[in-house]
């Protein structure tokens, strides 16, 4: 039940939309997905949300400073298509996914698009491609952490589409 005066947590489906813009928002050196070590995970973050990234496939470990009160939002699974569409994004019903943060399980729920979504990236970034808007639709399986209290803590997601496309991130998060 919410206290009167707060919001309701944000729709998945709309986090996803917002993660996608994320994403697409930087240039290929420190793109999320592509990082190695979590030292790019501040870039171009919300001041409601923290964004985490899975991969491109395969699996990393990150660190990262997470300022306190933020929820995190995640994929342990997704993927985008760039194009027009005005049907909601294709589930892949192949796909699975986990999340766990200090050991205990997160909940990872499937969201998508129900239309396709304007998105303007960088020239090169890994969404659309273009530095002009592009519309995308996306589906995924999204975990919605609440504000981690201060301290480290560690999270790991992981997913794959049923076949043989995997990824994995460990991260270490330092909220403060």
């Amino acid at each position: 039940m919410l206290t009167p005066g707060t919001d309701p947590a944000p729709a998945p489906a709309a986090l996803a939309a917002r993660w996608v813009a994320w994403v697409a928002a930087h240039r290929q050196p420190v793109n999320p997905l592509k990082d190695t070590t979590g030292r790019h995970g501040g870039r171009h973050q919300p001041d409601d949300v923290w964004f985490l990234a899975g991969t491109l496939g395969g699996r990393v470990s990150r660190r990262c400073v997470v300022p306190a009160g933020r929820p995190l939002f995640f994929p342990a699974f997704c993927w985008w298509q760039p194009g027009r569409r005005d049907d909601p994004a294709e589930p892949m019903p192949h796909a699975s996914g986990h999340a766990e943060l200090d050991g205990f399980a997160v909940p990872v729920r499937p969201a998508g698009s129900p239309a396709s979504f304007p998105v303007r990236g960088f020239f090169n970034n890994v969404v659309t491609a273009w530095p002009w808007p592009v519309h995308v639709s996306c589906w995924g399986l999204w975990g919605l952490v609440p504000p981690p209290a201060p301290g480290t803590h560690h999270l790991t997601l992981a997913g794959h589409d049923g076949g043989r496309f995997w990824v994995e991130a460990d991260y270490e998060l330092e909220v403060r």
